[in-house]
């Protein structure tokens, strides 16, 4: 018996994935904009992160299509992202594991340039 696909759920996972990218990545490159995220908020919102990455991976397939579909209605970085970190070479990766700048650089190359 097939397990059934909450797309409303992995919708959520995705969106609420690719803002926490966002609240972090801009964090990193603003560390004094907000003196609110001490290391402890930070953490948290790293592994909140991961763990909606990791329920968009659980869902394999079914969960790289709705990423896929957020990326194609918001060509952003939030949900470039996201849909990258579904690939099968990234599998196994974390946030915190992650080289930054090399991050960056891949949403920089493949983001459609503003008109």
């Amino acid at each position: 018996m097939s397990v059934p696909v909450l797309k409303d759920i992995l919708r959520q996972h995705a969106e609420e994935a690719a803002h926490l990218w966002c609240v972090y990545d801009w964090h990193l490159l603003h560390p004094d904009e907000n003196p609110d995220m001490d290391e402890e908020r930070l953490a948290r919102l790293v592994d909140r992160l991961d763990a909606h990455l990791d329920g968009l991976r659980v869902a394999g397939k079914h969960g790289q299509r709705i990423a896929q579909d957020r990326y194609e209605e918001f060509p952003e970085a939030g949900e470039l992202f996201v849909l990258r970190m579904l690939q099968p070479a990234a599998a196994k990766m974390t946030v915190e594991t992650l080289d930054l700048d090399a991050v960056r650089s891949y949403l920089a190359s493949k983001l459609p340039s503003a008109s």
